[in-house]
C-alpha cells in the first residue's frame, strides 16, 4: 500500500519509461490537450491522462527530477494572449526545455542554448495569436519546485495554488522595447498553419 508521498506502481512504471527529455516531450505530446486546468499536480495529470500548459510543465519538471535534473519552471508572459510555462533543464551547461502546448512550435527545445534568454528567444517568432500577432513580452527567473517538497507537490491532488501564485510574483525580464511592439511583422500563413496543426480550437486564445 502506498503512502501519499510515494509514486504508485503505475506512476513509477510510466515515469521509468521517460528516460530522457525527448521521451518526456513525446509523452506530453500524446496526452490530449486540456484547455483549462491551471497548475495541476503531476499525480492529477497522470490520473486524468490530459494536460494543459501549466500542469504539463509541472509533470515534466517532476519527470526531469527523476533523471537527476532540478525541477525548474520558467514563465513566458504574453500581451493580450495566454502565458506559457516551460520546464527547463541544463545539460553540460546548456539550456533546453520541455513543454505542453496547443501549438506545435511552443514545445520542446534541445539543450543548445547558452542562457535562459537565448532559450526564450527561440520561442519569440513562434509565439503568436490566431491572428498572427506576436505576443511574447517577458520571461521569468526560474522557479525551483524543490522548495515545495515539504508540501508534496508531486503527489497532491488537484491544483497547486501556491505554485500558481508564486510564479506570477517572480521577477520578469522584458524582451521587446515598447517602441517596437507595434512594428513586429505578423506570422506568415504557413508558419501559422504549422503552429496550429492538430490544435484544439477551444483551447486557443481569441483576442477581443
Amino acid at each position: 500500500m502506498r503512502t501519499p508521498d510515494q509514486w504508485t506502481g503505475r506512476e513509477r512504471r510510466l515515469l521509468g519509461e521517460l528516460r530522457d527529455p525527448a521521451r518526456i516531450q513525446a509523452f506530453l505530446d500524446a496526452l490530449p490537450y486540456l484547455p483549462e486546468g491551471g497548475a495541476l499536480s503531476p499525480r492529477t495529470t497522470l490520473e486524468t491522462g490530459t494536460a494543459q500548459c501549466f500542469g504539463g510543465a509541472i509533470l515534466a519538471a517532476a519527470a526531469l527530477s527523476e533523471l537527476g535534473h532540478r525541477p525548474l519552471l520558467l514563465n513566458l508572459r504574453a500581451e493580450n494572449d495566454d502565458d506559457h510555462v516551460l520546464a527547463v533543464f541544463r545539460h553540460r551547461g546548456l539550456w533546453g526545455a520541455v513543454a505542453k502546448s496547443n501549438c506545435t512550435t511552443l514545445r520542446h527545445r534541445e539543450p543548445v542554448y547558452r542562457s535562459l534568454r537565448e532559450l526564450v528567444m527561440s520561442y519569440f517568432d513562434f509565439y503568436f495569436r490566431v491572428d498572427g500577432v506576436k505576443t511574447l513580452r517577458s520571461y521569468s527567473v526560474t522557479l525551483d519546485l524543490s522548495r515545495y517538497d515539504a508540501s508534496g507537490w508531486r503527489f497532491a491532488g488537484g491544483r497547486l495554488l501556491a505554485i500558481e501564485e508564486d510564479i506570477e510574483r517572480l521577477r520578469h525580464y522584458d524582451l521587446v522595447p515598447r517602441h517596437l511592439r507595434g512594428h513586429l511583422a505578423l506570422a506568415t500563413p504557413d508558419v501559422l498553419a504549422a503552429c496550429l496543426l492538430g490544435s484544439r480550437p477551444e483551447g486557443l486564445f481569441r483576442p477581443s
